[in-house]
């Protein structure tokens, strides 16, 4: 484009002076250089585009990045953050994909497209489980069509929720919900009883849904001389090495040496139980192989592999031959159950342990007051969540709850612990939070950044809160034992077990004998595990889940299995330092 100049003073009244005429001048560089600049830019993000629908996404992040930058000249910055969210979400870093919607949805909240941005956070929720938030956001959408495909989303990922807990949650938050009704009605189908017939009887009656549609029939005990327990484990054999140092795979030998032990035991209660074992080396594509071998249709139990990210393959071999399976025998993770019905957890899951820490802190404090802090994570939420649901049922008062994240959790310390009195030696008397005003406080999180926070302030407070944690905080080693003691701190221990009792000492005493070192927690779990499991056989069948959901199974070095409807393990610990020991609070 050029510009032509022509002056004709007679025109005007008053003569342009050599001033006038600069600014004149400068006025059309400036329009020039920022059509210049906006062409760039047009430029830029027609390339960056061309890249993602290239499926080009690693390429493309890149690309997108100087484009998110704010420049008064570029029309495309909330594109660019959109596309570069979207291309993130496309190579599986649902994290940053996450966080970069989160932050197009705050930078720019009068976006015309900020529909699509909510569709896309409310799918990567789905996938991750966090159904809550899915559904808040799910709320903010006013586009029809893309309504259309949220209901489509929720009820394929609400096929997932085989708890009832989870889907009641879901109904009282959501009640004109149509996809969170459907997933109470299957969690009911699944998880047959009396009662929860008669409550899925109720809902279809009000849906008009039909009751056989949901409804699972109860399988047939079936007993065998001899049972088979296929594992799925990463040995890494390739790997190990004659010397005696740390493997790189040593708490997966040390489950399994547990579990051997295990064997032994059960073949003198007459109880036969074959291990055959299989290396997934971590390795998807060895997985898949496996999942081939005849062998393995012919399991009555598959432990394995793991790790979230290498359990579909397996999953759906159990599925669809009947198989029970524990994917990782160490996890309260709920998701690892699959949708496999056949799949359950031996730990509680988080939303277990979040509703029993609400009930056992609402029977041992007078002060019915609590605050909850937890972190950012999916699994963290769950446990949050839950207690406080609980709590509210049993008459606490949540009077403060706050997700923690890097960037804000000096503020647990301002929260709790700022000081607005002091006495003479200039030591805090009183704070913000009055002192002794506070009965409780549940931390949902195992970051040694928030509850070592939360622990240094009450004890710099030294008044009278319950703080309750989780026994992941025992094996970190980020806080002294000493302190814990001294600030009354309880713990959820699921894997709790009395050191001086009979069973326990017999259990080192035999594997010291066979092995020549003291078993490792992790060979503790393995051995306690696998006598459940051979207990479950002996009583129950190769179908033992029902069995578990009537009755507690007693346990040898636990506390014992109970299944719950959620296919969990519904027997929690509570455990409190008490003269350097960990004691029992709780009768699980």
């Amino acid at each position: 484009m050029t510009f032509h100049f022509r002056f004709q003073s007679h025109r005007f009244r008053t003569p342009f002076t050599n001033g006038m005429l600069r600014l004149i001048l400068l006025s059309g560089l400036i329009s020039l250089a920022g059509y210049t600049q906006s062409q760039d830019f047009k430029k830029q993000y027609q390339h960056a585009k061309d890249i993602f629908e290239a499926g080009k996404y690693s390429d493309a992040l890149d690309a997108f990045r100087p484009l998110m930058v704010y420049d008064r000249n570029n029309p495309y910055t909330e594109y660019a953050s959109f596309y570069s969210a979207l291309s993130a979400q496309r190579l599986g870093f649902n994290k940053l994909a996450k966080e970069t919607f989160l932050q197009t949805k705050k930078i720019y909240p009068k976006w015309d497209q900020l529909d699509e941005v909510n569709y896309w956070l409310v799918k990567i929720y789905l996938d991750q489980h966090d159904y809550f938030r899915a559904l808040n956001i799910a709320r903010e959408i006013k586009n029809e069509e893309i309504n259309k495909q949220i209901e489509n989303l929720k009820r394929s990922a609400f096929l997932a929720i085989d708890d009832v807990e989870t889907a009641q949650m879901l109904c009282e938050e959501n009640p004109r919900d149509v996809e969170a009704l459907r997933a109470l009605a299957q969690a009911l189908g699944k998880n047959y009883s009396p009662e929860n017939e008669w409550r899925l009887d109720s809902l279809t009656k009000i849906t008009g849904w039909d009751k056989k549609d949901f409804m699972v029939s109860a399988e047939v005990p079936v007993f065998k001389e001899k049972y088979n327990a296929v594992l799925l484990l990463p040995f890494r054999a390739s790997s190990l090495d004659p010397t005696p140092g740390i493997k790189r795979s040593q708490f997966v030998l040390d489950l399994y040496q547990g579990m051997k032990l295990a064997t032994d035991s059960l073949r003198s209660e007459g109880v036969m139980l074959d291990l055959l074992s299989y290396d997934t080396e971590h390795d998807q594509e060895v997985i898949k192989k496996l999942v081939k071998e005849p062998e393995l249709k012919g399991a009555d139990i598959i432990v394995g592999p793991l790790f979230q990210e290498d359990i579909k393959w397996v999953d759906d071999l159990a599925a669809a031959n009947g198989i029970n399976l524990v994917a990782n025998p160490v996890s309260s993770n709920i998701d690892l159950r699959g949708q496999n019905p056949m799949s359950f957890l031996v730990q509680p899951s988080h939303a277990t342990i979040g509703k029993k820490s609400a009930e056992m802190l609402a029977a041992r404090v007078s002060k019915k007051s609590c605050f909850v802090f937890y972190g950012d994570s999916p699994k963290d939420s769950i446990l949050a969540w839950s207690f406080m649901r609980q709590a509210n049922k049993l008459g606490m008062k949540i009077r403060y709850a706050e997700e923690v994240r890097a960037e804000n959790s000096a503020e647990i310390l301002a929260t709790l612990a700022t000081p607005t009195e002091f006495d003479e030696w200039k030591n805090p008397k009183q704070f913000k939070l009055k002192l002794d005003s506070l009965g409780s406080i549940f931390v949902a999180s195992d970051d040694p950044l928030i509850y070592t926070k939360v622990l240094n302030s009450v004890e710099t407070r030294g008044d009278s809160i319950v703080v309750v944690g989780q026994e992941s905080w025992l094996e970190d080693g980020s806080v002294n034992f000493t302190k814990l003691e001294k600030i009354k701190s309880i713990f959820s221990s699921p894997n709790y077990t009395s050191i001086t009792g009979q069973p326990y000492v017999q259990f080192r005493k035999k594997y010291f004998r066979k092995h020549g070192v003291l078993p490792s927690t992790y060979a503790e779990k393995g051995f306690e595990f696998t006598m459940m499991i051979g207990h479950a056989f002996k009583k129950y069948g190769v179908h033992f889940q029902e069995g578990l959901k009537k009755e507690k199974l007693k346990g040898v070095l636990s506390y014992g299995y109970q299944m719950q409807d959620t296919r969990d393990n519904g027997v929690v610990p509570f455990v409190v330092f008490r003269k350097g020991r960990l004691v029992l609070v709780n009768e699980p």
